[in-house]
């Protein structure tokens, strides 16, 4: 096993030759010192943080535990003051992300790069997806962004510094047109979002024409439940792998190894923090709360202890691949990505994934929690699936969630039903970035945190 090409890089980017906890130890040096340098930037030339952080110095910051004190950074801070986080002129910005926020008024967040910050993330886009792919392949990028320096055309250039031919094709509308392009295009890898490989796999000529010709899959721009990725494997004898970001971070942030244990970390151009979600105090190591990253080597917008939402821990040890450095859990829900019960229990977005897209012929569905006459939970679910599926599907999907704690015992005490199941109209399968949801009584239960991409 192949230890991850983000150690040899990160070496190459402080300059220094160490390894195992040598590494570690040098790499906290130089992330306090852009740690101080970022603070320092902000309060100069940004009118957001000259008055967050008024009364702070990054003099105070002698160690990056001290980050702590630092006030954090939030979506809605994005959407209200995009412009006055600024730490350049109009003119040294190169591209604007847009990113509307599901289920909120007013204006969307937009985040703001220069062409240093888009070479930042060319070169950890060339590096991380050097885990998965080798000069001479070819990579189908099933992700929007073939504009000029989309995320679509970041990677296509990315690979091409490693002699690999990136394929920019853009969301699944027609999962067997999809498949019949990665074939004629001889795809080694495919790049997507995990419900859209889903369908591609589920196709019907998807499972014969890509099986043994697909030998890398990386899933983005959404969580990735470990029930799709066990699908997509078996079906295609391929090896599937987790990439973790989102447009605040830069594109991307992290990318598993081989060994597929956790996420290796966009450490030269990132620092995160684990923090417990109501207190925003850090948790012990090792254990689980809100991901909070700092940038460190952001020009035109850096983000000071940025909350993403989303639920992950600190995986204690080295990992098998032989690196040292710190790996981040595979995130599996958000913070607001959850519901509670009448029954006191918590279902969230991650349960029902599990429990759902293991069953065969599924390929994405919309779950909703309301409230009957009697005050009752009502949990509804359409699916878009295969048309095989429907045969006997509500005994197979009662089976399925009554493999969640949180419903099974709110059926037994009669403070949960489950409402006829029901099927989208057809239709291709969710499109764009948005994140998927867990509906409750007609509001969108959704985080607060970013587009992941």
């Amino acid at each position: 096993m192949k230890t991850t090409p983000l150690e040899s890089w990160i070496r190459s980017k402080l300059a220094v030759s160490a390894t195992g906890d040598g590494l570690v130890k040098e790499l906290r040096r130089y992330q306090l010192e852009k740690v101080r340098e970022t603070v320092h930037r902000a309060k100069e030339r940004s009118p957001f943080y000259r008055r967050r952080l008024e009364g702070l110095s990054c003099k105070d910051l002698e160690s990056l535990e001290d980050l702590s004190r630092l006030p954090f950074t939030t979506p809605s801070d994005l959407r209200e003051n995009d412009k006055r986080l600024l730490c350049v002129s109009q003119s040294a910005v190169q591209r604007v992300a847009s990113l509307p926020t599901s289920g909120t008024t007013g204006s969307p967040k937009r985040v703001y790069f220069s062409g240093e910050d888009l070479e930042t993330t060319l070169d950890f886009f060339h590096r991380g997806m050097s885990t998965l792919v080798e000069p001479g392949w070819k990579v189908l990028i099933l992700l929007p962004g073939q504009r000029p320096d989309g995320a679509g055309d970041l990677l296509v250039r990315a690979l091409a510094r490693m002699e690999v031919r990136g394929i920019a094709e853009g969301p699944v509308i027609d999962p067997r047109r999809t498949v019949e392009k990665a074939w004629r295009h001889e795809a080694d890898c495919l790049l997507g979002i995990p419900v859209q490989v889903l369908a591609l796999a589920r196709e019907p000529e998807g499972g014969k024409l890509l099986r043994n010709r697909v030998r890398t899959v990386l899933l983005t721009a959404d969580h990735v439940p470990r029930s799709i990725a066990d699908v997509v494997e078996r079906t295609w004898n391929c090896r599937v792998f987790n990439h973790y970001g989102m447009t605040e971070t830069g594109l991307g942030g992290g990318v598993e190894c081989e060994a597929r244990k956790g996420y290796h970390l966009r450490e030269p151009d990132l620092y995160f923090e684990i923090v417990h979600p109501p207190t925003g105090e850090p948790v012990p190591a090792g254990e689980t709360g809100e991901i909070v990253f700092t940038t460190l080597t952001r020009r035109a917008m850096p983000l000071i202890r940025y909350r993403t939402g989303d639920l992950s821990r600190f995986i204690p040890g080295p990992c098998p691949c032989g690196s040292s450095l710190p790996r981040l859990e595979r995130v599996r829900s958000r913070i607001q990505g959850q519901v509670r019960l009448k029954s006191g229990g918590v279902l969230t977005l991650a349960d029902l994934d599990e429990a759902l897209f293991p069953l065969d012929g599924v390929t994405d569905y919309r779950a909703t929690l309301r409230k009957d006459d009697q005050g009752r939970d009502v949990l509804h679910l359409a699916f878009q699936a295969l048309p095989a599926f429907r045969e006997g599907v509500s005994r197979r999907v009662e089976e399925a969630l009554g493999e969640i704690a949180a419903l099974r015992a709110a059926w037994r005490d009669g403070s949960l039903r489950l409402a006829p199941v029901d099927f989208d109209a057809g239709g291709p399968p969710s499109t764009g970035m948005a994140k998927r949801t867990l509906e409750n009584q007609g509001g969108r239960v959704k985080s607060e945190g970013g587009r992941r991409t």
